[in-house]
């Protein structure tokens, strides 16, 4: 008999008109033949109405306290969900997630979880029950009540789905799917049929809040397809799994993160141990870090601009002076009224001028670009948070999002299977016993092909990145990463690395645009190494950045760029340094390489 996952959020049980509805779709599945487990959160506001009730009674309230108020509201939710069941004349089941038996570590309000048990809901779906657990919340050794944090129930609805070996994941909310954007944002956002982990992965960091990044994590690692639907509709929404709905498109979507906040170090030693030391000073602060750009040097001094969510400013530049005060030399610029554009597609991989395409969508728009990332299957752009839907909008238009592909991959959602690998079923019977949210490294890579380029004393005016990487694609030369460091004094650095077999042209190109634009110089190297760092968990886990920094500092390798994404960290450094960087690299990471 097929089992069947289906996870109910706050909005779609939030009175008992909706509880009665979703109880409704999971009678209907089990009367069809499948088990049936359903993931339910607390109802609508209920959250926020008891962390307001905490601050009315103690200013600070205690994480462990914190913990057993809030998984109150899923109790309630369950409890009411197994008696409208019983209504309908179905057996079901409420269990807390103590009751099921999911292991958690003591990281109050956060924690992660480490193994789950199957044998109590095994039992209850072979005496015919519907089994109801409660979302967001687990239990440590010490019989605590711990609960997982923002998007917990999405999470737990996968954990389940990966340790039963589920045949679907059915995680119902008040939209029909995955859209191309936020359809909250721009009424002609489209849904997709289907899109891959990792396009999920970017978007949902971005602020696609459809899923969150965790249960995503957890949907990859152990090869669970999410179907996403609407909890007031049989339409049949969208699939989350290892296959694009148009490869042949270099774009899948576009987002926006609305309130970010930029810090810029100028001046800071270009040596060894410099990012290390900035960036293990901010995670103590426990501020989680987002888009980093470090650009080549110039005269033995770097740059390093990065973002931060807005609310967090204060605190990091706290941690940024203290850094500073170390280094002896440098200054800091910040600035909260930012927000970032990015586009995701695996097919832009694939294809060159994909950049150029965003880049040229915000000119015609009008907005300037501050900074600048790349990633295999990301291109993000800090641009001014007053142009934040115009530019969303002007990406989304010049990618066709709002069109239905020529070609569509198809499936019947409403009876889709999928054969999990015999390799996935082994990664969940290891991982219960080390945790099921570890580190989970696929690839630690060292790439001798790239050669860099970069443009100084860019004028920060719009259409510069367009214009250069423009001609760059007309030369019909492939570009890797792209950063553009933000602005000091009115002028840019704008670093990017083509194949070795490119790079005369490429320096010929670019020689010859920066003389037309006005630039200060170019500069080229052609020894340099490309090392990546990809894999699971590489957001969740703040720390893996870091450890590559900190692999690299004792290692006496500097870095020259880097650029960060949500399943892959790309630091550029000496040639000569390539192969003992992978080494250090490699035994940094031993534990969590898979």
């Amino acid at each position: 008999m097929s089992l069947i996952v289906q996870k109910f959020g706050g909005t779609s049980v939030a009175d008992t008109d909706k509880i009665k509805a979703a109880a409704r779709k999971a009678v209907r599945a089990h009367q069809n033949g499948h088990q049936v487990v359903m993931v339910v959160s607390a109802m609508g506001k209920n959250t926020d109405m008891l962390v307001g009730m905490a601050h009315e009674v103690c200013e600070k309230p205690k994480a462990r306290e914190m913990d057993m108020l809030l998984s109150t509201g899923e109790q309630v939710s369950v409890a009411l969900m197994a008696m409208a069941i019983h209504s309908l004349g179905f057996k079901a089941v409420s269990l807390t997630g103590g009751q099921i038996g999911i292991k958690t570590d003591s990281t109050h309000t956060k924690a992660r979880i480490e193994s789950i048990s199957t044998e109590r809901m095994k039992r209850l779906l072979d005496d015919g029950n519907i089994v109801i657990a409660a979302g967001f919340q687990g239990i440590d050794d010490g019989l605590n009540i711990t609960t997982l944090g923002r998007g917990g129930s999405d999470t737990t609805a996968v954990a389940l789905a990966a340790v039963l070996q589920a045949d679907a994941c059915e995680i119902y909310t008040d939209v029909d799917g995955v859209f191309t954007t936020d359809p909250r944002v721009l009424p002609e956002a489209r849904k997709t049929h289907q899109v891959r982990y990792d396009e999920m992965l970017e978007l949902a960091s971005l602020g696609a809040g459809v899923m969150h990044s965790r249960s995503i994590e957890f949907a990859k690692k152990f090869d669970v397809p999410i179907h996403v639907r609407s909890s007031l509709s049989d339409s049949p929404g969208s699939l989350i799994w290892d296959q694009s709905e148009a490869p042949d498109r270099p774009v899948t979507g576009a987002a926006v993160t609305r309130d970010e906040a930029r810090i810029s170090l100028i001046n800071i030693p270009d040596k060894p141990g410099v990012s290390y030391e900035l960036f293990s000073n901010i995670a103590n602060a426990h501020v989680t870090v987002d888009m980093i750009v470090q650009n080549a040097a110039l005269d033995g001094n770097a740059n390093i601009s990065f973002t931060v969510p807005k609310d967090e400013l204060p605190v990091t530049l706290d941690a940024v002076k203290e850094t500073l005060d170390g280094f002896g030399q440098g200054t800091i610029t910040s600035c909260d009224n930012v927000s970032k554009i990015s586009v995701v597609g695996t097919g832009m991989a694939q294809q060159t001028g994909v950049a150029n395409m965003m880049f040229e969508s915000l000119v015609e728009a009008n907005i300037n670009m501050e900074m600048i990332t790349t990633s295999e299957i990301k291109i993000s752009a800090l641009i001014s948070r007053d142009d934040m839907l115009n530019a969303l909008r002007a990406v989304h238009d010049r990618f066709d999002l709002h069109s239905k592909p020529t070609t569509v991959k198809t499936l019947d959602l409403d009876h889709f299977t999928h054969q999990r690998s015999a390799d996935a079923l082994e990664v969940v019977a290891r991982l219960q016993g080390v945790g099921m949210e570890a580190l989970f490294i696929d690839d630690i890579n060292l790439d001798e092909s790239q050669a860099s380029v970069a443009v100084f004393g860019v004028p920060n005016r719009q259409g510069i990145a367009a214009l250069i990487f423009d001609r760059i694609a007309a030369a019909g030369i492939f570009v890797d990463m792209i950063v553009q460091s933000y602005p000091i004094e009115q002028e840019a650095v704008i670093g990017f690395t083509v194949p070795k077999s490119d790079l005369d042209r490429a320096i010929e190109v670019t020689e010859a645009v920066a003389m037309e634009l006005g630039c200060q110089k170019v500069t080229s190297r052609r020894d340099i190494d490309k090392l990546s760092v990809s894999g699971i968990g590489l957001r969740s886990h703040t720390g893996v950045a870091i450890g590559m920094f900190k692999a690299l500092s004792n290692a006496g390798i500097n870095i020259q760029i880097m650029n960060t994404s949500e399943v892959r960290v790309n630091v550029i450094v000496d040639g000569e340094d390539g192969g003992r960087a992978l080494k250090c690299l490699r035994a940094a990471f031993a534990e969590a390489i898979h």
